[in-house]
């Protein structure tokens, strides 16, 4: 079925008008617009002027670089101590304060010491009357030799008072046994700080009934100067790690705040573990610090920066220069030409903001460190001073004469001026 004629004629007229609506557009585009554009540089300017990339570049320098491994560590106390009564008891006071620091042997808090007292006291009456009896059975020992000699006594006799002597002696060990042990006991009612540190929160008040070795304890003592760092390295920079130590080095260690902005305490390290963990593939290492200042606080979180060796006279760049790409790792750089040339380059080890190249470059050469997303091979640049403006043009000369020289030339023209009129 064919469509009517009047129908044909109207899509073909909406074609037509379409057709040249769409050519004006062109021509508006292709032939218009150009011109105006081009207009927009101004008279004497070129277009590739224009174009060029605004890029700060930096001078390859030649230095000594230290080089760190890095790491997570915890600030681990290198002793603990949960402080206990070592006897059962009224507590009657607590000299503690919490959060303070303790120095060993300071008295922390005190058990009723009376019951004590008088165990002494018994065993010390004890004693006495065993010490009596020691005494009495040694002079009847004398005599019976004596009266061994002159034949008024028999063998067995002599012998049975050496026995009643020894006798005596044994009971006077251990009740002399017994008296140290109430001593101590006694002791014992002054709890005193074992160890320097400082101390947690008290777990139990004045007046309390404890008892010995009391899973709680009284408070914790936590030892912060010196203090460890425990962190680990992986597997594969295990040597890093033992060849200078092999080698008889004493490698420094660095704590820095989790931003790794502020630095928190130096130390050394001073062990690592005997054995590679298999479920990690790391090694656990343990470092120390004096920590003066106490910026390190037990079972805080840092980053480790371990110093395991320095490269001497290396080629040194800001690590922001490098590219990744598919070519490998590159940087730009600016020919004679004003225009960015890239070169190859193979990387060496980096302290996170400076980064060694072992090849393709040389100290004094100068690479490309801000504009890079706007590059490519061949582009044309301008550089930029430190404060990104660019560098001023060269003034123009001055007429002879300057200012000075205008001024005179202005009042030239004002009395000709007045001698006209």
């Amino acid at each position: 079925m064919s469509l009517p004629a009047a129908f044909r004629r109207s899509w073909l007229l909406y074609g037509l008008v379409a057709l040249g609506f769409a050519g004006a557009v062109g021509y508006y585009g292709f032939v218009y617009e150009p011109p105006k554009r081009m207009s927009m540089f101004g008279p004497g300017r070129s277009r590739g002027a224009m174009m060029a990339t605004p890029v700060r570049a930096v001078a390859v320098k030649r230095g000594d670089l230290a080089v760190h491994l890095r790491a997570i560590g915890t600030v681990t106390p290198l002793n603990t101590v949960t402080v206990r009564s070592r006897v059962d008891g009224q507590l009657l006071r607590i000299n503690l304060v919490e959060g303070q620091p303790v120095e060993a042997g300071q008295l922390l808090a005190e058990v009723d010491p009376q019951p004590f007292q008088l165990k002494l006291t018994q065993a010390e009456a004890r004693l006495r009357q065993d010490q009596a009896q020691v005494l009495t059975a040694k002079a009847d020992l004398e005599r019976f030799r004596q009266l061994h000699a002159q034949n008024l006594v028999t063998q067995q006799q002599l012998e049975a008072q050496q026995a009643l002597v020894a006798d005596r002696e044994g009971a006077l060990a251990g009740n002399q046994a017994m008296v140290e042990d109430a001593r101590r006991q006694l002791a014992y009612t002054k709890i005193e700080a074992p160890i320097a540190g400082r101390l947690g929160l008290r777990q139990v008040d004045a007046g309390n009934l404890i008892r010995a070795n009391d899973s709680a304890g009284l408070v914790v003592i936590t030892q912060t100067r010196p203090i460890s760092v425990m962190f680990t390295v992986p597997e594969i920079d295990l040597q890093k790690v033992l060849e200078p130590i092999r080698a008889g080095e004493q490698l420094s260690v660095v704590a820095w705040d989790r931003n790794e902005q502020a630095r928190l305490a130096e130390g050394t390290l001073k062990t690592i573990d005997n054995q590679i963990d298999l479920a990690t593939g790391t090694l656990k290492l343990k470092a120390e610090f004096p920590n003066a200042d106490e910026k390190l606080f037990p079972n805080q979180f840092v980053n480790i920066r371990l110093h395991v060796r320095t490269l001497k006279d290396a080629v040194l760049v800001p690590s922001a220069v490098v590219q990744y790409g598919s070519r490998g790792t590159y940087v730009y750089m600016v020919n004679e030409k004003s225009e960015a040339t890239i070169r190859d380059v193979v990387l060496g080890p980096t302290d996170g903001v400076t980064l060694a190249i072992t090849k393709g470059l040389e100290g004094g050469e100068k690479v490309i460190l801000e504009g890079l997303d706007r590059l490519r091979e061949g582009r044309p640049v301008t550089l930029v001073a430190e404060d990104g403006m660019k560098a001023p043009p060269p003034m123009a000369g001055k007429a002879p004469g300057g200012e000075k020289g205008g001024d005179k030339s202005g009042e030239k023209g004002g009395k000709r001026k007045k001698k006209d009129q």
